[in-house]
Order: structure tokens, then C-alpha cells, then sequence
């Protein structure tokens, strides 16, 4: 048994928990406060064909010290996880990576020539990604013939359809039109896919998903005018749940002053992130997910056209929350909706017994040294933050991570 003794629980007040376990620790946790494990609903961990970049035995240790115990990973993998094969093996090697036992649920990637295997998999994946722009990988969907009946064989059979939602036809003309602004480097990202390429695939998808009863998950919001367009879907009954992720929060065009390729990520960084914000207060956004996306420094550093996009960022996911919460942006009942209750009913999740313990007065400076991840590097460097984890419970099991 686990016993935590005189933890502060997310309304002030004290609690004791007792956590079935194999083995006996008593826990004093005064001074900490007690939060439920975080879900993390969009990861990609590289496993298959990039685990030199990452795999599941650094990112779980990276998840954990994140206070992330559940993770929904992404199917952009070399190859790619489109039928039903590939999700078993994808399982199999995972299982055989995994030494901290954390849950994790897997996406099936829809591509045009595998239609079928959305039916196949359904008892095996969290939902369908599909990726109407283009991104890592060879997962590109972009036909709108193709698109559709993947939305209605989905609908048909009660699948959750989660979307890159970037219009790929404005992405390549926009790069045609936006050359003047190539002198910019990494900068032009966001010039070329700008809020109408995000905002146009985001109707789309609202349409198919109302047409066919599509539960439907947008990844990575990060516009005004995509919130805008989910805001009036909610209101018309759309089964459509929006996320957003830690860089939209916390980012904006400004890092690429001082990373410059480094800061490249899709959809890209935004000139302000108060939209989003504001979508959190209102209710628009549903859940954060940190789109942990890893990629070697080397990469990172070739020249603008050729650096991949993407951040590492999962054990930075609550500090990043934590720190701002002590400035008074967002409420600890907030972060928790954000990252376990609203993760859980969308998913259809059970409860566990999955805690963190977080240290909400601790300060301390993001190292990329002391990061867990294979990459050893994040966009975070160098900012100081309020509040980290001090202990992740899963499974009956105790990590101490505070570093």
C-alpha cells in the first residue's frame, strides 16, 4: 500500500490517499499538492524507424517526469501504422521497449489506398489521424473524394477522426505566391501557412464530421479564426472537441529571432497565442496536447526547406502549466480539465489511480541537459518556471522525479 499523508488537493484542502501497490511507502506530501496524472493525447514517440531520435524507454522516463502517465501516439512512423499488421507490431515492439509501465493508447493513419483498415483496427486505436496537410511523414491525404469516405466510414462505424487540420492545396500555393518572403528563412513558415490554411481544412472537416456524425478531435488549434469556426460548431451540436499545445500557449513568432529553424513546427508558431487563451477561459479548447515531436539539434539545424518541424516537449508539459498558474493565468481546476477530465470523456477512458505530487513554490530553469528525452534539447531552454512534479504515481508505483 501507498499511503500519502497531508497532501493539498486542488481546492485547499488535506488529503490521504492510500494507492493499492506491491510493495509499502508512506508518503509525506505536505507542502505538495496532489493532481491527477496528465493524458497527453498526441505524442510521437518514433517508434518504428526513428528510435534514434526517441523510444519508448526515454520517452516514458520523459512522460513521467512530465507527471504524464497516459499517451495517445501518432501513426506518422517509418513505416507507417495504416493497417491492422502494422498496429500490432507497433504494440509488440512498444511492449518490448516499455520498462515504466505507462498507459498508452495508438492512432491508425489514414491513407487512401487503405481505406478498409479504419474498419479493421477499430478495436485496437483511439481514433483515425488523418493529416489533410502535410507534415512528417507520408501520411498526406489530401483528395477531398478520398477524405470524404474516410469521414463517412468512420461515422458509420462510431470512430474518432483526428485531424491535422492544414488545407494542403493553400499550403502549396501560398508557397508559390509567399516566395518574397523565403529571404525571411524559418520565419516564412508562418507566413506561408497562415490562418486561412488552417481555418479552411478546419471547415471542411466541421462539415464532413456534421454530415456523417463524425466525432471529430482537432489537433494543435492555434488560430482565431479556427477557434471561431469550432465556437459556432459547438453551438450547432457538432460532435467536435478542440485541442491545442503548449507551444501555441507559450510561443510565438518571436522565437524564431533567437532558434530560427530550431522553431519550426506545424501548424507554425502564431504572432500571439491570446486567442487561444482566451479559448481556454470560454471553453472552446478541450484538451493540451504537447505534439512531443522529436528531432536531433543536427536536424533541427539545416537549412530552412530541409529541417523537420517539431518540438520535444512532454516533461515539460505541466511545469510549463504550473509556472503559469503561479502568474495567475490559468487555475489549477482548469489545468486539470484540460489535461485529464476532458482527455478521459472524450476517450472514453477509465479511472485510475494515477497521481503526481507537484511542488507548486519550486523555481527552477529548464535545462536541456537535464532533459530526458533522446533530442536533449527543447525550445523551452534557459526560461525559468514555478511549480514542477515531484513524484508520479502509476500502476502502484512511485517515481520520484524531481531533478
Amino acid at each position: 500500500m501507498i499511503e500519502i499523508h497531508n497532501a493539498t488537493t486542488i481546492d485547499g484542502q488535506r488529503s490521504q490517499q492510500n494507492i493499492p501497490s506491491t510493495t509499502s511507502r508512506i508518503i509525506d506530501a505536505n507542502g505538495l499538492t496532489l493532481l491527477p496524472a496528465l493524458i497527453d493525447p498526441h505524442v510521437h514517440f518514433r517508434t518504428p524507424g526513428a528510435e534514434y531520435k526517441e523510444n519508448w524507454q526515454s520517452a516514458a522516463e520523459a512522460a513521467i517526469h512530465g507527471g504524464v502517465t497516459t499517451v495517445f501516439d501518432m501513426p506518422n512512423n517509418t513505416p507507417s501504422c495504416i493497417t491492422l499488421e502494422r498496429v500490432r507490431e507497433k504494440k509488440t515492439r512498444i511492449n518490448a521497449q516499455l520498462q515504466i509501465p505507462i498507459r498508452y493508447g495508438l492512432y491508425l493513419g489514414a491513407d487512401q489506398n487503405h481505406l478498409s483498415e479504419i474498419i479493421r483496427c477499430k478495436q485496437e486505436i483511439v481514433g483515425v489521424k488523418i493529416y489533410m496537410g502535410s507534415s512528417t511523414g507520408n501520411l498526406l491525404m489530401h483528395d477531398p473524394k478520398v477524405l470524404e469516405q474516410a469521414f463517412k466510414i468512420a461515422g458509420e462505424h462510431e470512430i474518432l477522426v483526428a485531424v491535422h487540420a492544414e488545407d494542403e492545396e493553400l499550403i502549396q500555393k501560398r508557397s508559390i505566391e509567399c516566395k518574397a518572403a523565403l529571404h525571411l528563412g524559418p520565419r516564412a513558415h508562418s507566413i506561408i501557412r497562415n490562418a486561412e490554411v488552417a481555418a479552411r481544412a478546419v471547415n471542411q472537416a466541421l462539415e464532413w464530421a456534421a454530415k456523417y456524425r463524425v466525432r471529430l478531435y482537432i489537433a494543435h488549434v492555434s488560430t482565431q479564426e479556427e477557434l471561431d469556426l469550432i465556437r459556432q460548431a459547438k453551438k450547432g451540436n457538432v460532435q467536435v472537441y478542440a485541442e491545442t499545445s503548449p507551444h501555441h500557449l507559450f510561443l510565438t513568432t518571436k522565437l524564431y529571432e533567437t532558434l530560427g529553424t530550431l522553431a519550426l513546427v506545424n501548424p507554425p508558431l502564431r504572432d500571439t497565442n491570446e486567442p487561444v487563451w482566451e479559448a481556454i477561459y470560454d471553453g472552446t479548447i478541450d484538451t493540451i496536447g504537447t505534439d512531443h515531436a522529436p528531432h536531433l539539434l543536427e536536424e533541427k539545424r539545416y537549412p530552412y526547406g530541409k529541417a523537420p518541424s517539431g518540438f520535444p516537449s512532454i516533461e515539460l508539459y505541466l511545469p510549463l502549466l504550473l509556472n503559469a498558474h503561479a502568474q495567475g493565468k490559468i487555475s489549477l481546476p482548469q489545468i486539470v480539465r484540460l489535461t485529464h477530465t476532458r482527455p478521459k470523456e472524450i476517450f472514453h477512458l477509465e479511472e485510475t489511480d494515477d497521481l503526481v505530487l507537484v511542488d507548486l513554490a519550486k523555481i527552477k530553469t529548464v535545462n536541456d541537459l537535464h532533459l530526458k528525452t533522446k533530442a536533449k534539447w527543447s525550445p523551452y531552454h534557459g526560461m525559468t518556471l514555478q511549480g514542477w512534479p515531484r513524484m508520479t504515481i502509476i500502476k502502484g508505483q512511485v517515481y520520484d522525479v524531481d531533478l
